[in-house]
């Protein structure tokens, strides 16, 4: 579930490089929160990475 709903980040792929140069695969995950936000209207729960809430992409709900 590690992905916004309004950008569309999601997990990133690559290699773990050790100092001897083995490659080993890992992921980065965005850093995604649950957050109660107003979608068209209404009070809907949404997962939205941080970079999405701090751009004011998203109208929080009190």
């Amino acid at each position: 579930m590690a992905k916004c709903e309004i950008c569309g980040k999601g997990v990133s792929f690559g290699h773990n490089v050790s100092h001897s140069n083995r490659k080993t695969n890992r992921t980065w995950k965005p850093n995604i929160r649950r957050v109660k936000a107003i979608v068209g209207g209404a009070h809907k729960t949404v997962y939205v990475c941080s970079h999405c809430l701090r751009a004011n992409k998203v109208t929080r709900a009190v």
